[in-house]
């Protein structure tokens, strides 16, 4: 009654804001993501335990942190029938909490890992709706590399499907990484209040399709436009919710403006910043380390990435 996953973080290319049922975590509308390798987070989970305890990066989950975990274990829980407390052990080979998506990788790996240790036969398109109560990203960190994640009506109709695998695409990525505090909940819970939402709505299927087409068709070039694109369209709604969220930094905008400069000397490529000021540069990858060249050149850390696949088990235990 013990196992281990990885799974990685995802970045959004059309992003998800927003949700219409906060307890399942239902959204707005369909999302498409790409995961980012090979940073990752490793969960390890038993069951048989007198009582429920959970830890990641060394810390106790307490709070809204162990609700969102319970939210995830305890409907697999019971759909296996058992009764024995568990203990959870997750680390991230990254930074959390400044734009990575560590709350996805994070409740990916341990909807995987609870499932294994349960011994519950589910496929990763049956597990992505359990991760998704944790956090609803990481119904596409489950099923990894380029998913599409169906906002559905009902629990049963949310979940996520691959698109397209590391080995059918793969692109460079480069994230800027800019520290600032922020909160991934609050800036989904007055996205309805942005004068802009309905037009997102309305823009939103469209664009959802276009890069569908377009991860179908391998064109890099326009899966980052696309990205680009939605990520002001994103942001420009986060800064006229009610509570005004800014979470861009003056180094998100320099490295946006470095961004545009490449592209004007004939470096393909392309900005994306998911809930924070971390911004993710996206290219073909053999632009990639030019790219992050270019971006150091600014006084930043970087971190270089490309697909990542589906989470996975493993033989590594935490404890």
């Amino acid at each position: 009654m013990k196992a281990s996953a990885i799974a990685y973080p995802i970045q959004g290319l059309i992003k998800y804001h927003g949700l219409k049922d906060e307890r399942l975590r239902l959204p707005y509308h369909d999302s498409i993501s790409v995961c980012t390798a090979p940073i990752h987070t490793i969960t390890t989970v038993e069951f048989g335990r007198r009582q429920d305890t959970a830890e990641f990066d060394g810390k106790p989950a307490k709070g809204r942190d162990l609700e969102r975990i319970l939210a995830v274990v305890e409907p697999l829980r019971a759909l296996a029938k058992e009764a024995s407390g568990f203990k959870m052990v997750s680390e991230n080979t990254f930074q959390s909490n400044i734009g990575l998506g560590a709350s996805a990788s994070g409740f990916a790996a341990l909807a995987v890992a609870t499932a294994a240790a349960l011994g519950l036969d589910l496929s990763l398109e049956q597990i992505s709706r359990y991760a998704r109560r944790g956090a609803g990203s990481a119904s596409r960190a489950v099923t990894g590399g380029f998913s599409r994640w169906y906002a559905g009506r009902s629990d049963e109709e949310s979940y996520s499907h691959m698109l397209a695998s590391p080995e059918q695409l793969d692109m460079g990525i480069v994230c800027a990484l800019i520290p600032a505090k922020k909160s991934t909940d609050a800036a989904h819970k007055e996205i309805a209040s942005s004068p802009f939402f309905k037009a997102r709505l309305e823009y939103v299927e469209d664009a959802l399709d276009k890069m569908e087409r377009a991860i179908y068709a391998r064109d890099i070039d326009r899966i980052c436009a696309l990205a680009e694109t939605d990520t002001l369209l994103l942001h420009s709604i986060t800064m006229t919710a009610i509570d005004e969220l800014v979470l861009w930094r003056p180094e998100t905008i320099k490295v946006i403006m470095e961004v545009k400069a490449m592209r004007q000397e004939g470096i393909a490529c392309y900005f994306s910043i998911d809930t924070g000021a971390t911004v993710y540069v996206n290219s073909r990858l053999e632009d990639r380390q030019e790219v992050e060249r270019r971006i150091q050149a600014l006084g930043l850390e970087t971190i270089a990435c490309s697909v990542g696949g589906e989470s996975r088990l493993v033989d590594d235990y935490l404890f």
